[in-house]
């Protein structure tokens, strides 16, 4: 297989080298799509390398340890054989995975929704605090954040919010996030401090533009209406806020963050697209007829994902069976841990599938 390999470290060298050409630095859409290209085969070439550097070492201390008539030079060229032998098969493991075919999506920005589940009042103020959490965790990346619709209740708390994450890899990390989050936890308002179970849907989609999915302006209904909210400054006493209808499907977006009617609606029709996509993808994969086992970044949205136990201090991701005993961390947004296990997971789930279809099975 990876004598095939080589032609990817041909593709690499002929871009390193249009990226000097004055003729396509002077196109500045060529020359992205051209850097682009460049950076994602980067990391396999360069690893496609050390696997053929590697592996004439290894030729080479075979030959050493049938031919060196030294026994003490014959010993330490056997002991570094090993050694490489090993170094090759990681490095050998590390090309299967860059290979594993990349999401389409991962690199584009992130549109999230939370809702209130199972719960009433408890669970829209856990919304809050997962909303906190995902807005902590993308200030740590360096993200920005637009709120697009939120329906805050009195307390504080959200029954439903819904934002746009903008910054690069966005989605590559956050799409695993889509799911029921439990939470379990003695309320505020509990007297007699008996713990509760509550719950929060999170769905996870993708930001696509409108060559992706193109939308008939005739299939849209648009509405515009006064924000509502808990009240305070936060709301407007215009009817600047949008409501978009898809005829078609019936599927319905508001958008009330900001005072101008246009910029709302411009979000609104963000969210749709992304919704009409990710209805169009779900339909794809329900046309498949067999389900392979990489399924941990679907994002089933039904599927109860994790559990956050207060009394506990502890987090766990059922998905791949993973707790870890920081709660108040991981809430302040420091999620990688568990967002790292998962794509691990769901990188050596996509192998074993790879393998599968090698071999047929």
């Amino acid at each position: 297989m990876f004598e095939n390999l080589k032609v990817f470290e041909e593709r690499y060298e002929a871009l390193n080298g249009r990226l000097y050409d004055p003729s396509v630095t002077a196109d500045l859409k060529a020359y992205s799509a051209i850097r682009k290209e460049h950076k994602e085969l980067e990391p396999l070439v360069l690893k496609y390398r050390e696997y053929c550097k590697l592996e004439k070492e290894l030729s080479d201390l075979a030959v050493m340890v049938q031919t060196e008539k030294d026994e003490e030079l014959r010993e330490l060229a056997a002991e570094e054989h090993t050694e490489t032998k090993e170094r090759l098969e990681r490095c050998e493991h590390e090309i299967r995975v860059l290979l594993i075919p990349k999401d389409p999506n991962d690199d584009k920005n992130v549109i999230m929704e939370i809702r209130a589940g199972a719960g009433g009042e408890e669970a829209a103020l856990f919304a809050s605090v997962l909303y906190r959490m995902y807005s902590l965790y993308a200030a740590s990346k360096g993200w920005q954040i637009e709120t697009v619709f939120e329906n805050e209740t009195e307390l504080g708390g959200y029954r439903g919010i819904e934002f746009i994450i903008s910054g690069d890899g966005a989605y590559s990390r956050l799409k695993y996030e889509s799911g029921v989050h439990r939470v379990q936890r003695v309320p505020e308002t509990e007297t007699q401090g008996r713990i509760h179970t509550s719950t929060c849907t999170v769905a996870v989609l993708p930001e696509v533009d409108d060559v992706e999915v193109e939308i008939n302006p005739k299939d849209l209904q648009i509405d515009t209406f006064r924000s509502s909210g808990a009240g305070g400054q936060k709301v407007n006493k215009t009817s600047s806020a949008i409501r978009v209808t898809h005829l078609p499907t019936g599927m319905v977006v508001e958008c009330q963050d900001e005072r101008s009617q246009y910029k709302n609606k411009d979000k609104a029709l963000k969210v749709l697209r992304a919704r009409l996509y990710e209805k169009s993808l779900r339909e794809q994969q329900n046309q498949i007829s067999q389900e392979r086992k990489s399924q941990v970044g679907t994002g089933d949205r039904s599927e109860r994902i994790r559990t956050y136990n207060y009394p506990q201090g502890r987090i766990t991701d059922h998905r791949i069976g993973f707790t870890i005993y920081r709660l108040e961390d991981f809430l302040s947004g420091n999620i990688d841990e568990v967002i790292d296990a998962l794509i691990a997971h769901d990188r050596s789930e996509k192998m074993e599938d790879r393998i599968d279809r090698e071999n047929g099975i």
